[in-house]
């Protein structure tokens, strides 16, 4: 009777550390986000199960609440109640697919995995563990995904004692042989710590702010520079004319985050700007839940919030580049990646307007999360984002 009370008692606890642990926001510490699967297969009933996927889920995404909180200037409760909604289909998913038989567990599994990692469970789909094959199979690609899928399946049979050995044994010669994903020649991706002003504060003097930074850069031998999510605020001819007028006389090209708006809503995009010309290069495939994408506004007579282009432009071209995008959410979630992947592009951009998230480690994870994609499939990646 003391071991039926004992063993979910542990589980639960237990599972709160690959939470904290693989989702600190350090690359090489995701592998240990592999512990939820192996304590998800150890459970004894499907309430325990809940308790495990909600005590992984809440310790990844515990940065949240405090970040909504700085996001809307408002107190912890209603971060806390959006930290508790976004759990639950990671929850359910995961309470639902379980079964006491395990010889079936496998399976089950990777159907939740696989529902964790596309629409609609995906949109909240964030700390999936899969995201750590970049860590143990660097530069594997698709075969690194398939061993990833594989080894995870096995996690939650009795043989996971014998593949947590092989996946530590390939964690520690890949943390030993470790480096960072490389910048194309000629790139570079800015980092501005501008705060809650990015994107807001949009005179004319903030631009030619910005244009001399690339200015800067160009000295050094830079041509292609990356400006952070909603670095050139709101896209209009205005705008446009400034910047194109910037670079004339000059062969540099910049990307920069910016939005797009119209009667029905707005779209978070990237654009592209050069002597040549500019407009939009990217629309954002899906926005953070609530705070920009709000579908249900137009049940109500409003203008909706940020559309989400949820399968669209995952490759974009830019100069001689086939440039795969991903804007500040679509780091922390598995479809828009993998999505990209399969064009082959040439590069990863992931931008990031992370003011709100100061104190947590959101941006951080965010980074660890575009790096360790960017090293399953060997490609050059640049970063940039404003905090």
């Amino acid at each position: 009777m003391r071991r039926d009370y004992l063993q979910p008692a542990v589980l639960t606890v237990a599972s709160i550390l690959p939470g904290m642990i693989g989702w600190s926001g350090n690359v090489l510490l995701l592998p240990a986000a592999l512990g939820f699967p192996v304590l998800w297969g150890h459970a004894r009933s499907r309430y325990v199960a809940a308790i495990v996927s909600a005590g992984y889920f809440l310790a990844a995404s515990r940065g949240l609440p405090q970040g909504v909180a700085s996001f809307y200037a408002s107190d912890l409760w209603p971060g806390l109640l959006l930290w508790l909604c976004a759990s639950e289909s990671f929850v359910a998913v995961h309470t639902v697919l379980w079964t006491n038989r395990p010889d079936h567990r496998p399976f089950r599994y990777l159907v939740a995995a696989a529902l964790m990692a596309v629409p609609p469970f995906g949109i909240t789909g964030w700390a999936n563990p899969v995201t750590a094959a970049g860590v143990l199979f660097p530069g594997w690609g698709w075969w690194g995904l398939a061993a990833m899928t594989a080894g995870l399946m096995g996690l939650v049979t009795r043989m996971w004692p014998a593949v947590a050995i092989a996946f530590t044994g390939f964690w520690f010669w890949s943390a030993a042989n470790w480096t960072e994903p490389k910048v194309p020649e000629g790139w570079q991706g800015v980092d501005l710590e501008l705060g809650a002003s990015l994107g807001r504060e949009a005179s004319i003097q903030r631009h030619r702010d910005l244009i001399a930074t690339i200015e800067t850069l160009a000295t050094g031998g830079v041509r292609d520079v990356v400006l952070p999510e909603s670095a050139l605020g709101f896209w209009t001819p205005t705008v446009e004319r400034l910047w194109l007028n910037a670079l004339q006389g000059t062969d540099m090209a910049v990307i920069a985050g910016a939005a797009t708006i119209d009667a029905a809503g707005y779209d978070n995009v990237l654009v592209t700007l050069s002597a040549n010309g500019g407009g939009v290069l990217y629309r954002e495939r899906m926005p953070v839940p609530a705070s920009m994408w709000q579908p249900w506004r137009s049940w109500l007579g409003k203008s909706d919030g940020a559309r989400a282009h949820f399968f669209a432009n995952p490759v974009v071209t830019f100069g001689a580049n086939r440039v795969a995008p991903l804007i500040c959410y679509e780091q922390l979630i598995v479809w828009p990646i993998l999505q990209s992947m399969l064009y082959d592009p040439d590069l990863i951009v992931a931008v990031g307007n992370g003011w709100w998230t100061r104190g947590t480690s959101i941006v951080a994870i965010q980074r660890a999360s575009a790096i360790a994609w960017a090293k399953l499939f060997a490609k050059p990646l640049v970063l940039s984002f404003n905090t």
